[in-house]
């Protein structure tokens, strides 16, 4: 029994006549005729008595038209609830990004999308770089924002500007009360620093500058990609932790002083990646209102604000 049948049916029942009811559905008159001469077939029973004068409906067809209409309602129901869900996922906005580096600009493009887009649902997570790749590549991230260099063959790429690198020190060392810090004076310093895994990019810069610049400072390299965690063993005494410095005003914890680290060679480029030639509407959105808050800007980025998200 199919649908199509019951629609045809109730028309005929409700207006005890074919043509008036083929009228009704948009159809020609033998098609209606058709369709309620199968569903009679279907069910072995007669719904209706009709001769040239008058169509009428038998007890079969008066039990069946109750039952009909609460099928029909309850398929508009069904109907409506898969559009809704449909609609609902098309205007989903998952982003990723990384525990240590959220430049200002995402938080900026964030609160104008709430603002400008509100039916956009925006959903943030964090993770380690190449796991969140991994996620834009296979549709369940929408975007993500990430540290270069990173393998990204296959999707676009936007550009989000540079990130320099922070020292995290006790307001007790001798050093903090400077505005900023000399690579070398890492050394020979324990360094902590986030698992590699977390972002990659920042990690192998750290090491690959600190050789360049002709030590090896003692890496003190954190179990879990957690901030907080890297701010607490600074403040127990593991040593000074490297950061990006979006972390700088993300995360305050007492007794903790964020310098600048002054190399050159120690600057992170950050980047959103996304599908390559995605038509997904929250998305496209997301990228304008990235755009257009960099372009606001009237000093280059800093760390967000305003913003929480989740650790």
């Amino acid at each position: 029994m199919e649908l199509r049948h019951l629609r045809y049916f109730v028309a005929v029942a409700e207006e005890l006549h074919f043509r008036r009811a083929a009228e009704r559905l948009h159809v020609a008159q033998p098609a209606v005729s058709e369709q309620v001469r199968k569903l009679e077939q279907e069910l072995g029973v007669r719904l209706f008595d009709r001769n040239q004068r008058r169509v009428e409906l038998t007890d079969a067809g008066l039990a069946m038209l109750q039952e009909a209409r609460h099928v029909l309602r309850q398929a508009q129901v069904a109907q409506q609830a898969a559009r809704t869900a449909r609609d609902r996922q098309t205007m989903r906005l998952r982003v990723g990004y990384l525990p240590d580096a959220l430049p200002a600009s995402v938080g900026r493009a964030l609160r104008s999308l709430a603002t400008g887009t509100p039916q956009v649902q925006t959903s943030l997570e964090t993770g380690p770089a190449l796991s969140l790749i991994d996620a834009v590549r296979e549709e369940r991230l929408d975007a993500a924002i990430v540290c270069l260099p990173a393998p990204t063959r296959g999707l676009q790429v936007h550009g989000l500007g540079t990130q320099r690198a922070v020292a995290a020190l006790p307001a007790g060392d001798p050093r903090a009360t400077r505005p900023a810090i000399d690579l070398e004076q890492l050394a020979p310093e324990q360094v902590v620093v986030l698992p590699r895994q977390s972002n990659p990019a920042f990690y192998d810069a750290v090491v690959s500058t600190c050789r360049h610049a002709g030590f090896s400072p003692t890496l003190v390299e954190l179990g879990e990609a957690h901030v907080e965690h890297a701010l607490l063993a600074v403040s127990s005494g593991a040593g000074m932790a490297l950061l990006p410095e979006s972390v700088a005003d993300r995360y305050t914890a007492p007794g903790i002083r964020f310098l600048p680290v002054e190399s050159p060679q120690l600057v992170l480029e950050t980047a959103i990646v996304t599908r390559s030639n995605t038509e997904h509407r929250p998305t496209a959105a997301f990228l304008h209102a990235l755009t257009r808050a960099r372009r606001l800007a009237a000093v280059p980025d800093t760390p967000a604000r305003g913003i929480a998200l989740a650790a």
